[in-house]
């Protein structure tokens, strides 16, 4: 597990610290014009903004101790001042990095009963960039970036430029790390812009490095290099240690995949030489966390467990959870790599067991993912079939979370459509009232032309009740297209999980799974958004959701279950014609190479599937127990090299308890006899490339 920010860099896919390091110089301003003001007297505390951008600078290695010092100076500053509303946003910056959901409620408090109404926009954002770092530590990049929606807001008041500095920053981290990096690099070109504003050469130098390092993730590197180079000039010319540190940290990410690893690995050590002039503990903490990292990837488990065993003291010293939490899995990996893997196993369990109490599932999940890869490595197939159970366990709630949230904003989104159409046919009622009226005072009026006003009035009732018919009828289409919106994946068009929920009724039996069930898992998809980025990992689910489409009927259900996973569903057939389909898929998925731009890019598939009932004994199983059972042969075939298909035959269990036993133990109890299962070969010479 790696703790810095680019995506070739994580294992894990973390957002950690080191990234709010990098950002948190963005994070600040330096006073000048009327927000430096302060709002009671209208004069700037040139002395006090000296000391707020001091401790700024120092919080970004030891934030701890500055903390401290933020209390103090927010004592000194006057309610509702643009000072303490710099005091206050730069406390958030602390919180927000050490996850303390106490602390970012009580200053989000503060900013939320801002008393000056002239910056009280300022504070709502600034209360919005609080809260979306919260959750960027946290993993939760979806409400982090929910949480910047104040940024797109067009109101008549102005944003102080500070602020807008935050969000801006905070925006290209996140966009970032969930891959939308053409809304990225727009967001830290614009960050860079309002720190060239404000002046201080530090701020441009941090804001030039944030910006490399979005390049570098866009897959843009020389680009990269050359907006670095730009940064480290700006670095040399306002330098202190925590900015070098950060500085030379992305160079040494920049060059990483050079062929000469020196210049990486001279950059780190300069990284570290930094981050102990300034005393930084925390900073320490991370760059040896990520020097261990590389280590790890390079197969030196010797090396990185050195590393990490250094990093893991100075993390709780400084009470730097995150630097903690990467030290710890670190080590553990470590040493599973040199075979101590019952000691390896205690480190990255103590790692997921403090992932989990902070509510960073998605993180857990990925520590038991990394886990079960190594314990496989190592040979311990019965851990490494555990933690994929628990990879399993943790994903699928982080997936039922991400669709209960879906399913919330999209009936938010339902109700307002439905109260503006009530409101428009309430509208058309009461013309409708009007019409009626106006054709009562017509009768009395030209009582003589009683028949001509029946008639006129029959038409107007019979118009009325037509656009009355066509909005219903409209209201129902629109429903139908809410509903079917919510039921699809928005990038390859399948369904989604929450359309199996409702299809599994019709295909289950007395709520028992009938047909054969298929487990679909892309290999090394993590290598390829890593090596080519994430749009061409979205043009290879778009591309594999093509093939799939194509090799089953119009009643088969297939459906992207979540990541790189895609489930499918078909009426009950033999088992030959179950087989006979699992290596179409397997052919249709490994040839040709997916397109992507001018690269070729070859990738396989790993498959488990199952005919149900299960023979002999012809065992029923729920939707879910179903799932259960091929995601474990689907395991089974990555672990026996990957591009395979495993199918089950049979399995000697008269009840789901019976089922769940053998399981635990398929390869065991498949060489006993008692489970059958099929192994089948994908074309030869595809994977990810």
């Amino acid at each position: 597990m790696s703790m810095v920010c680019p995506a070739s860099w994580m294992p894990r896919g973390r957002v950690l610290a080191l990234c709010l390091a990098l950002a948190a110089p963005l994070l600040g301003c330096q006073p000048g014009g009327q927000e430096g003001r302060n709002a009671p007297t209208g004069q700037r505390d040139e002395a006090l903004w000296q000391e707020i951008e001091q401790s700024e600078r120092l919080s970004r290695g030891r934030p701890q101790q500055q903390e401290q010092v933020l209390q103090t100076l927010q004592a000194r500053t006057a309610p509702g001042s643009a000072e303490r509303l710099e005091v206050l946003s730069l406390r958030g910056l602390t919180a927000g990095q050490m996850r303390d959901r106490a602390r970012v409620d009580e200053l989000l408090s503060q900013l939320s009963h801002w008393p000056v109404e002239a910056n009280r926009p300022s504070a709502e954002l600034a209360a919005a960039v609080m809260l979306a770092q919260f959750h960027q530590n946290k993993g939760d990049l979806r409400e982090a970036l929910k949480a910047l929606a104040p940024l797109e807001q067009q109101g008549q008041a102005p944003r102080a430029p500070r602020v807008l500095l935050r969000a801006h920053a905070t925006l290209a981290t996140v966009q970032s790390d969930r891959g939308q990096m053409e809304e990225a690099l727009a967001a830290a070109l614009a960050a860079v812009r309002q720190a060239e504003g404000l002046g201080a050469h530090w701020r441009r130098a941090s804001g030039l490095n944030e910006l490399a390092r979005t390049y570098h993730r866009a897959q843009q590197v020389e680009r990269a290099k050359q907006i670095h180079a730009e940064a480290l000039r700006a670095a040399q010319l306002d330098p202190d240690p925590v900015l070098m540190s950060n500085v030379m940290t992305v160079k040494g990410i920049l060059h990483a995949e050079d062929r000469d690893g020196s210049v990486t690995r001279q950059a780190w050590t300069e990284a570290l030489n930094y981050a102990r002039e300034a005393k930084a503990e925390g900073l320490q903490a991370m760059g040896l966390a990520n020097y261990a990292d590389h280590y790890l990837r390079l197969g030196d488990y010797t090396r990185a467990l050195e590393l990490a065993e250094q990093a893991l003291p100075l993390a709780r010293r400084a009470q730097n959870l995150n630097a903690e939490i990467v030290a710890l899995h670190n080590l553990g990996i470590a040493k599973i790599g040199l075979k101590r893997v019952a000691e390896g196993q205690i480190h990255v369990r103590q790692a997921i067991t403090l992932d989990e109490q902070q509510g960073a599932l998605a993180y857990a999940a990925d520590g038991w993912k990394e886990l079960g890869q190594y314990l496989e490595q190592a040979g311990d197939w019965a851990g490494a079939i555990e933690a994929h159970h628990q990879y399993r366990r943790i994903i699928d709630q982080v997936l039922r979370d991400d669709t209960r949230k879906t399913v919330l904003e999209e009936q938010e989104r339902f109700d307002a459509e439905r109260r503006a159409r009530d409101i428009e046919l309430l509208n058309r009622a009461n013309s409708l009232k009007a019409e009626q009226i106006r054709a009562r005072d017509l009768e009395l009026k030209l009582w003589a032309a009683l028949a001509g006003c029946v008639v006129l009035s029959a038409t107007l009732l019979g118009l009325a009740y037509q656009r009355i018919r066509r909005t219903n009828l409209a209201l129902a289409s629109s429903n139908e297209h809410l509903k079917i919106q919510s039921e699809r994946d928005p990038l390859t068009g399948l369904a989604n999980r929450r359309h199996f929920q409702s299809a599994v009724q019709r295909l289950a039996d007395s709520g028992k799974l009938a047909g054969t069930v298929y487990l679909i898992d892309i290999d090394h998809f993590k290598r390829i958004n890593d090596q080519w980025g994430h749009a061409a990992g979205d043009s290879v689910l778009i591309e594999v959701a093509q093939r799939l489409r194509a090799a089953l009927r119009e009643d088969d259900l297939v459906v992207r279950w979540g990541g790189e996973e895609f489930l499918i569903v078909v009426p009950p057939r033999d088992a030959v014609d179950a087989q006979v389909l699992a290596q179409r898929l397997l052919d249709l998925i490994g040839a040709p190479p997916v397109a992507h731009g001018e690269r070729q890019i070859g990738i396989s598939a790993s498959i488990g599937f199952a005919s149900l009932p299960v023979a002999p004994h012809g065992l029923a199983l729920s939707w879910e127990r179903a799932i259960d059972l091929v995601d474990t042969v689907m395991y089974l075939a990555k672990a026996h090299g990957r591009n395979k298909a495993y199918g089950v035959l049979h399995i000697d269990a008269q009840d789901e308890a019976e089922l769940g036993r053998l399981s635990t133990r398929m390869e065991a109890a498949w060489q006993e006899g008692r489970v059958g299962l099929v192994a089948l070969q994908g074309p030869s010479g595809q994977g990810a490339s």
